[in-house]
This record gives structure tokens, C-alpha cells and sequence, in this order.
């Protein structure tokens, strides 16, 4: 085993190259410590203390939150993220690698030092490498986040050469660390302009100055307030009609009648009826964001009421396909997702609770409830052979993993349905998480994922639970699914 590394202040083998990088490791600390730096004695040792533990860090990451935007809340997620890997490698490797003494204090101004001095090793800075790690992840998330991010963590850095608690060589090693672990989570998790656009086939569509000719239906239910303000400030020759989820339809029919552009702000649930109506009617649909998920909107790049008022002022759209499902008693559509078995029963749980305990609480409870329930698999007929199933999904367009990150679409205008299956057996749970750990496109004893036009279900018994979009209905007998291709025009910046 090769021995630790032992680092004094003061190293041997002057002109080694070694020896010439310690001793001007050495001098630089010295010229720190020798000058004079106007408001710096009451600014930095603070912001140093600041830092300890990441206190800085998850309050700069809960502001980012704050703020409510997807982008807040991604580049939040991220800097978190990267300022653990940072840490443990630092607490793993870094320190016991190297074994470095910390600097002698005595060129170090007695105003400068903490209070309290650090006990363990110098080389490389945790604190420099978790500010480096948070504001490299938050950047990475959001150039304009990352910038104002940048000069708190260079602070910190710079803190703790000023302060006496690290040579600069152990801040420059700790700030490279922590780039490197925000760069290995974006290896892991990969950051929106990293994933293909969905930006085909490109649509005619008109543009709407200020957002005349815009007539938009929110839902109160969803909490669209704010978004319904911000889309007034941005857009205020749009017409705007709020009104509660039961009337949501009638008034999305009325709008259709006079709007040149349809818009809708609302769940996933709510722009499935917009969309209904918006094909009915052939007009072009904008989505504003406004639900729990917002899975439609993700997938066309909107995050915010800006990215829409951007696309609907130049005209940008493109063309998308609906899913579309019947039976003999009714039919409807799907923009997202189709599906069958436990997950319709998860959905209906999660409703019963989600306006008491949220929605994200309400998810993991019906969760529980539903796996652990007592329960025999769905039967069904695919192609003259019964099947039994414990889910069977089909999603409006081939569903993505990249890295670790959750599913989303790239292409909305595939002509496909994306179809998963989890075969019946006595653990449904061990089963489901397979599944949902596999690829887009495989098959094993417990699933199987294919892609298709169409699909045809016989035999399906009388009260089955079937969930689209997030709508929760009963049905029986024979279910065809099938696509509508490039059947929706809708907005999306497309730049």
C-alpha cells in the first residue's frame, strides 16, 4: 500500500518542480495574508462561516425554489446535487489521500482567522469545492442563475486563502473537484439542452402581437393565478376566462367559437379536453403551464408563461399527434398517456387525497395502499391469446431515458404508441419496480415494451378502471387504441 503523503509548510527540494510549486504555493498565501483588502475583514470570514456544512449552499438552492419556476427548480436540484458528490468524494478520497498540514497563522492578521480553525487535513478545500459544485450545477441548469451564483462562490473560495484555513493550491484542487462533480451529474442526469428538441414537423400557425385573437380557458383548480397575471402582463390583448373544472369544457367550446387561437392553463387533464376541442374545431392550441406535472408542456420545451408568449408573438409551432381510444359505449383522446390496471387505481387514490396532504404526499400514499392491496391482475385478449396484466400503458409518442433521468419525449409526431406491459404474477410490486427500471424497448419474463400504430383489447370485464391524461374512467369489452397523426397544431418556442 502506498503511504499517505505527508505535505509540511515548508518543502524540501527547492528546485525540484515539486519544490517550485509549494513554495509559490507558499508565497501567494503570504501575499494574501500581507495584504490589505478594504471591507474584506468583515465580509469574508463571515461568508466562510457561512458555508460550513452547506448552510450556504441549501439556502441559496430553497431561494432558487422560491422562485417557482421549473428552471429555479431544476438548477436547484442540481447544485444540491453536485455539492453531495463533491463532499463525498472530498470526505472519501480527497482528504485521506493527501495529508496536508494546514498553514501556519502567524502571517494571517488576527481580525482575518475564525474562530473556530479547522481540524482536519487541508488538501483540497471542501469549502471550495462544495461552492464550486453548487454554482457549476446551478450554471449548467441556468447560465443566468449560475452567474449570479458565481461571484457568493468565487467569495467563498477566495474566503478561505484570506482567513488562513487553506494554501491556494487546496482552493484551486477543491474548486476543480467541484466542477467535476457537477459535470459527472450532468453524465448522470442530463440537462435540458442536452435532450433533441421535439420540434417537427413545423406548422403554420399565426402570429398574435400582444396576443390578439388569444381567447385562454384556466382552471382555478389548478392554481393558475399567477401564471393567469403574468400572462395578462405579457400578452394583453389576450382574453382570458377562469373558471372552475366543471365548466371547463362549455367554456372551452365557447372560446373555440370565436378565438383565432385557442390557449388553455391547467393540468395535463385540463389540455386534453383543450386539445379535444381545439382538433374539433381546427384551431392551433397554446398551452400555458399551470398543473402539478405539466408533462404536455415539458415535452414542447414551455416552461414558463414567457417561453409561450415568445412562440405565440412569432408564430412558432409545430405539429403533434393525439392518441385516441374507443369502446363500443364512448371514446376519447390522450396527449400523454393511456393505461389500464393498478395505475388508474393509484390515480383515483391519489385524488381522494392530494387536495388535503398535497399532490406528491397523496402519490405515496396511494402508492402503498394500492401495492400492498389484495388483488387479482387485469385479464385482457391482445390478438386472440389471454393475457393477464397488471398494467398495460401506451404513451402518445415513444417515451425516453437518458442517464437517470426520468422519461420524456423527444418527438411528438412519431405516429407511434409507445406500449408497456407488466405481465401478472404473485408480486406485483417487485414486478411494477422492473418495469419501471427498464429500457423504452425490452422484453423479459415480467414486461415488454413495443412499439405501435395500433392496438386492439377483447375481453376486458365490466367496471375495469382506465386513466387518461390523469381522467379516471370505467369501461368494458373491447378497447381499441390508435394514433391521429400531426392531428394538433401548438405552440412552442422553437429558438
Amino acid at each position: 500500500m502506498t503511504p499517505n503523503v505527508d505535505l509540511p509548510f515548508r518543502p524540501s527540494g527547492r528546485h525540484s518542480l515539486r519544490g517550485r510549486l509549494l513554495t509559490a504555493d507558499r508565497r501567494v498565501f503570504e501575499a494574501v495574508a500581507a495584504r490589505h483588502w478594504p471591507g474584506a475583514d468583515a465580509v469574508l470570514p463571515r461568508l466562510s462561516r457561512a458555508a460550513n456544512h452547506g448552510v450556504l449552499w441549501m439556502a441559496g438552492a430553497a431561494a432558487l425554489t422560491a422562485a417557482r419556476t421549473p428552471r429555479g427548480r431544476r438548477a436547484a436540484a442540481r447544485g444540491l446535487a453536485s455539492l453531495a458528490l463533491a463532499s463525498a468524494a472530498i470526505n472519501t478520497l480527497g482528504k485521506r489521500t493527501i495529508r496536508r498540514t494546514r498553514p501556519v497563522l502567524d502571517p494571517v492578521p488576527l481580525a482575518r482567522r475564525l474562530k473556530r480553525q479547522p481540524f482536519t487535513t487541508s488538501f483540497p478545500s471542501g469549502h471550495a469545492a462544495s461552492a464550486a459544485a453548487f454554482a457549476a450545477g446551478v450554471a449548467l441548469e441556468s447560465r443566468g442563475l449560475g452567474a449570479a451564483v458565481a461571484p457568493v462562490a468565487t467569495a467563498v473560495a477566495v474566503s478561505r486563502v484570506y482567513t488562513g484555513v487553506h494554501y491556494p493550491s487546496d482552493v484551486l484542487a477543491g474548486a476543480a473537484l467541484g466542477v467535476g462533480a457537477a459535470f459527472a451529474v450532468r453524465g448522470l442526469v442530463p440537462t435540458r439542452d442536452q435532450l433533441p428538441s421535439p420540434g417537427r414537423p413545423h406548422a403554420d400557425a399565426p402570429a398574435l402581437p400582444a396576443g390578439e385573437g388569444l381567447v385562454v380557458v384556466a382552471n382555478r383548480a389548478s392554481g393558475t393565478s399567477d401564471r393567469v397575471r403574468a400572462l395578462h402582463e405579457l400578452l394583453p390583448r389576450a382574453e382570458i376566462v377562469e373558471c372552475e373544472p366543471e365548466d371547463v369544457r362549455d367554456e372551452l367550446e365557447k372560446a373555440a367559437a370565436h378565438a383565432r387561437v385557442l390557449g388553455v392553463c391547467g393540468g395535463d387533464g385540463t389540455v386534453n379536453a383543450a386539445a379535444e376541442s381545439a382538433v374539433r374545431h381546427a384551431l392551433p392550441l397554446a398551452v400555458v403551464p399551470g398543473g402539478t406535472l405539466n408533462h404536455f408542456a415539458q415535452d414542447l420545451c414551455i416552461e414558463d408563461v414567457r417561453d409561450l408568449a415568445r412562440a405565440l408573438e412569432r408564430g412558432d409551432a409545430v405539429r403533434v399527434d393525439m392518441g385516441r381510444w374507443s369502446t363500443p359505449e364512448r371514446d376519447g383522446v390522450f396527449i400523454n398517456t393511456f393505461s389500464l390496471g393498478v395505475y388508474p387505481e393509484l390515480v383515483r387514490e391519489r385524488e381522494r387525497w392530494s387536495h388535503r396532504i398535497g399532490a406528491w404526499p397523496a402519490g405515496l400514499l396511494a402508492a402503498l395502499k394500492v401495492l400492498r392491496a389484495d388483488r387479482h391482475p387485469l385479464e385482457a385478449e391482445i390478438k386472440g391469446r389471454a393475457h393477464p396484466l397488471w398494467l398495460l400503458f401506451a404513451g402518445n409518442g415513444t417515451y425516453h431515458r437518458l442517464g437517470l433521468a426520468p422519461g420524456r419525449r423527444y418527438d411528438l409526431a412519431d405516429g407511434k404508441l409507445d406500449v408497456r406491459v407488466v405481465h401478472g404474477g404473485r408480486r406485483p410490486a417487485l414486478r411494477l419496480l422492473s418495469a419501471a427500471a427498464a429500457g423504452p424497448l425490452t422484453r423479459s419474463p415480467a414486461h415488454a415494451a413495443v412499439r405501435v400504430r395500433r392496438l386492439r383489447l377483447d375481453g376486458v370485464a365490466p367496471g375495469t378502471l382506465l386513466a387518461y391524461d390523469g381522467e379516471v374512467t370505467e369501461v368494458e369489452g373491447t378497447i381499441t387504441l390508435f394514433k391521429q397523426p400531426e392531428a394538433l397544431t401548438v405552440y412552442r418556442p422553437l429558438a
